[in-house]
This record gives structure tokens, sequence and C-alpha cells, in this order.
């Protein structure tokens, strides 16, 4: 974990978001907190990350989101060198679906 962004208001944020109870939370929460652009922006990387780990291909993956290659490869750099929390939010994702 990067200790850069350990702050306490970061830990306000974070329980901000646990709290949230739906889908419909989530987007009376995020529209308040985020700007369109900032949403767009956040749902358009976790969409590269999961197509990168499904191994589509830049050019694909470029079409499809509307993503730049230095975005892409942002995010692929994250996949392979980050601290897993896409992956860990795609396994979470998929033990929900198979229930």
């Amino acid at each position: 974990m990067n200790s850069k962004i350990k702050t306490e208001a970061v830990d306000h944020l974070f329980d901000a978001i646990l709290s949230l109870e739906s889908r419909e939370d989530c987007y009376l929460f995020f529209e308040d907190v985020c700007t369109i652009n900032e949403l767009l922006s956040l749902s358009q990387r976790f969409e590269v990350a999961k197509m990168l780990r499904e191994n589509k291909r830049y050019l694909e993956i470029a079409e499809e989101t509307g993503a730049s290659t230095a975005t892409i490869s942002r995010v692929n750099r994250s996949l392979n060198y980050g601290n897993d929390g896409y992956d860990m939010v795609f396994e979470r994702m998929k033990q929900k679906k198979q229930k």
C-alpha cells in the first residue's frame, strides 16, 4: 500500500464508500463527489483492466473503450506491478456472481 495516500482524509472517504449499500447509493454519492469526467475515467480504467485480464489486445481495448494506449499501458502496469487490487475485486465479483 502506498503510504503517501494513507491519510485520515482518505480513511474517511473509504469509510464513506464502505457505508454505501446499493448501486443507487453509489450513484448518489459518486455524482456528488466526482465530476462526470472523473467518474467516467474511473469506470473506463476498470473496463480496461477487465479486458486486459481477458487477454484482449490494446487495439481492441482502445476501440471498445475509447481509452488511449497510454491509459491502457498505465492500467496494465498497475495489473502487473501494483497491489493486486483489481484482481482482488475481480475475484470477489466472480465469486458473488457464482452464488
